[in-house]
């Protein structure tokens, strides 16, 4: 058990479980048939107050600023394994950034929304040759007017393995505005803009449910309104907020370590083979305390950087830390619980191997493992 929270936060919790279990978990397995989940959720979500809780109540949000609550919302949702809706990725990751950039007229414009979940966002990065490289990023964004000689930007590129990019409302761009390696902005594309066109909904190995798209920019003519921040800034945005997103991940992670740690003890001491209890076997137990060991090694230290967090002193280096080591450890663990859950645990229906099929992005996206070790190496001097 973690002493990161406060009652409040249990409360909240208590509120998070009871929305999942009565809003999504009935219909998650059609949700995962379909690949999309319905709009319908996302507004029930926001009238729950699981949406943007961040949001000065000036833009109509609960004006939270308190990291734990995200932290509790992906905690309770990794724990149920009802991983298709997107609230995550719109409240953790993009919806900062236009708090944090954006102008009065442009929050004023979007975040109602937003908290409301009338609009659902995406932030598209990654290309088919750009991914962890954010700089090789070819999208081009060049100068232009609009039909009324407004200034505006002219788009084009492609986009790929973009969350919530089927159903998003507002997708933030990372788009190249200079011929220099580091000159890109970002612009917010809407979706009723004419060039703009969501491809093809992307099949992956896990997190079914969790709509992802390629996206197409052809000429769209994006209003000079719609940047965000100043243009030729977007790299040091992105990598300033890509600290809290890296410990969301952390979060997910050890959550989903605590949980695969409770099904193993669970199996190990109710199931029986040759004539005893999985459990009483040296191998299995001598598993299970190395599981319980780094599930409390990695709670821990997670603990540790939502502190520094929350007081603004979470370093770049400790924000790849807490993304990759207990990402690798959910994988670990993923693949053990499988292994001690025999054939049942190979069947597509059992949350271990959920868990398996699931987890396996973690150590991918929001920057993978390697890019991770390489921010830290380069913290140490290397």
């Amino acid at each position: 058990m973690s002493d990161l929270y406060g009652t409040e936060h249990e409360d909240f919790r208590t509120s998070v479980r009871t929305f999942f279990e009565r809003e999504v978990a009935p219909r998650h397995g059609e949700w995962e048939e379909a690949g999309l989940v319905p709009r319908e959720v996302w507004r029930k979500a926001g009238a729950a107050g699981l949406l943007c809780f961040d949001v000065p109540t000036t833009y109509g949000g609960a004006g939270i600023d308190d990291f734990r609550f995200n932290m509790v919302l992906t905690e309770v949702q990794t724990r149920l394994g009802l991983t298709g809706p997107g609230f995550t990725l719109h409240t953790d990751v993009v919806v900062p950034y236009l708090t944090g950039l954006g102008n009065d007229e442009q929050k004023r414009r979007w975040l109602p929304g937003c908290v409301t979940g009338d609009l659902i966002t995406a932030i598209a990065m990654t290309e088919p040759e750009a991914g962890s490289d954010l700089r090789g990023i070819r999208t081009t964004a060049r100068p232009t007017t609009d039909e009324h000689g407004a200034p505006a930007y002219l788009l084009n590129g492609t986009k790929t393995f973009i969350s919530n990019g089927v159903s998003a409302d507002l997708v933030i761009v990372v788009a190249r505005t200079g011929d220099a390696r580091g000159d890109l902005s970002l612009l917010v594309v809407e979706r009723s803009m004419p060039g703009f066109e969501v491809g093809r909904r992307l099949e992956k190995v896990g997190l079914w449910a969790q709509d992802t798209a390629e996206l197409s920019f052809s000429d769209v003519v994006v209003p000079a309104a719609n940047l965000l921040g100043v243009e030729g800034h977007a790299f040091g945005y992105l990598m300033r907020n890509l600290r809290q997103e890296r410990l969301a991940i952390g979060a997910q992670a050890v959550s989903a370590c605590e949980s695969l740690l409770e099904m193993c003890l669970a199996h190990a001491r109710e199931r029986e083979a040759f004539g005893r209890t999985l459990g009483s076997f040296q191998h299995n137990r001598f598993l299970l305390a190395e599981m319980a060991t780094e599930t409390r090694v990695a709670r821990a230290f997670l603990d540790d950087c939502a502190r520094r967090h929350l007081r603004g002193e979470l370093a770049a280096e400790e924000a790849a830390m807490v993304k990759w080591w207990p990402t690798e450890l959910q994988n670990r663990m993923a693949a053990r619980a499988l292994q001690l859950h025999g054939g049942a645990g190979y069947m597509r229906d059992h949350p271990v191997a959920r868990a398996f099929l699931d987890g396996r992005i973690t150590t991918i996206y929001g920057g993978t493992t390697e890019v991770q070790k390489e921010v830290i190496g380069r913290a140490l001097g290397l």
